[in-house]
């Protein structure tokens, strides 16, 4: 997690605009990100350029601009929209004597204050780990003082850089380990639903999204909700039934966002492979945003790194309260669902859901008996 100083949580945002067309949405997401970190955003430093500076990223003048922000608005961190080298974050340290948090290492912290559950702070700790194997500048020895399995220390002549990384890989190979087991767990509760027919449907889509709130109004659960980004993180899953289909598995998914850091695609694998193994996702949209059709795009690009683009979706637009819009469906020209328009805050919209799951359930009976019928 970020390190607090005692005096407060005061930053300082840092943009490069290297002429992205999506430059003022990133920023309006980092400042998102900021204060769901629990920072308190002071002011933002921004600037062009066509590629990064090699030393500070920002360039000399820039960063004493940044310096000087810092010092007068009594800011202790800098977070920048990008992701930074070792040594760039090493040499901005140094320059401006605070705190240097990236935008992977943002999310990373915002990861790790959610998680609730085990399995949740063991892939947040995975990533961290694996995010920070590269950095190893200052704070690792706290390590030593853990207990539980690292035990080996080092040799005469091992110098503590190499210690560092000897218990950093010990320690990332204990949590892949544990990790594993749980999703051999989890392996075993699918099956034992695909025994009984159980259709399982899983919610996706970008953070902030509803995605949370969707899954209180279809199943009757208290999920914490918030308008965050990362409100929650752990995937829950509850039975539900709908009339004409019988009782379906329902996931909510953690949310995903633009850059997701592949270190978190990485460690929650095992909880993203409910969605890799669903029969339905159903793809959550704000409607309400100006950049929804980014925001479907790089969900779809995590859906594809995860090997879940091969099954099927409905879009779901979601917020229609907040733009005007009637629940509807759009549908293909099999006649399937395709797109249905809701308000998983006011109910509108959610015979509709429930209609798209109860025909999909029709269609994956159909198929079953087609191919019961060929084998």
């Amino acid at each position: 997690m970020l390190e607090r100083p005692s005096g407060g949580d005061a930053a300082i945002l840092v943009s490069v605009n290297f002429g992205d067309s999506d430059y003022e949405e990133s920023l309006h997401e980092l400042r998102q990100l900021s204060i769901s970190a629990g920072l308190s955003v002071r002011g933002t430093v921004q600037t062009k350029r066509s590629t990064p500076d090699a030393k500070l990223f920002i360039g000399s003048g820039k960063a004493d601009e940044l310096s000087q922000l810092m010092q007068a608005s009594e800011a202790n961190i800098a977070v920048f929209n990008h992701d930074l080298s070792p040594s760039q974050q090493r040499n901005l340290e140094r320059l401006l004597d605070a705190r240097v948090v990236d935008r992977t290492g943002l999310i990373l912290d915002i990861f790790s204050q959610r998680a609730q559950s085990h399995e949740g702070k063991l892939q947040v700790e995975l990533a961290q780990l694996e995010h920070l194997s590269t950095r190893l500048v200052r704070g690792w020895t706290h390590l030593e003082r853990q207990k539980g399995g690292i035990g080996v220390r080092g040799g005469p002549g091992e110098t503590q850089l190499e210690l560092d990384r000897r218990m950093l890989r010990d320690k990332v190979k204990q949590l892949r380990e544990r990790l594993a087991k749980l999703k051999a767990q989890r392996g075993m509760q699918r099956k034992a639903r695909k025994r009984f027919n159980l259709m399982t449907v899983s919610l996706v889509g970008y953070t902030n999204a509803g995605k949370s709130t969707l899954f209180n109004r279809l199943t009757k659960a208290d999920l914490y909700v918030a308008d965050q980004l990362f409100a929650t993180l752990d995937t829950t899953t509850h039975k539900i039934f709908i009339a004409d289909c019988g009782s379906v598995v329902l996931s909510d998914t953690v949310g995903f966002i633009k850059h997701l850091p592949h270190a978190l695609v990485e460690a929650f694998s095992a909880t993203l492979e409910e969605a890799v193994q669903a029969d339905l996702l159903l793809h959550i949209v704000d409607t309400a945003s100006s950049n929804r059709d980014e925001q479907i795009t790089q969900v779809n690009n995590v859906l594809q790194e995860i090997g879940a683009d091969k099954v099927p979706q409905i879009l779901v637009h979601n917020q229609i309260d907040r733009v005007g819009l009637e629940p509807m469906v759009s549908r293909d020209e099999y006649g399937r669902i395709t797109t249905i328009h809701v308000s998983a805050k006011t109910g509108a919209g959610m015979d509709l859901l429930r209609l798209a799951m109860a025909e999909h359930q029709q269609y994956l009976h159909k198929l079953s008996t087609e191919q019961n019928a060929y084998a």
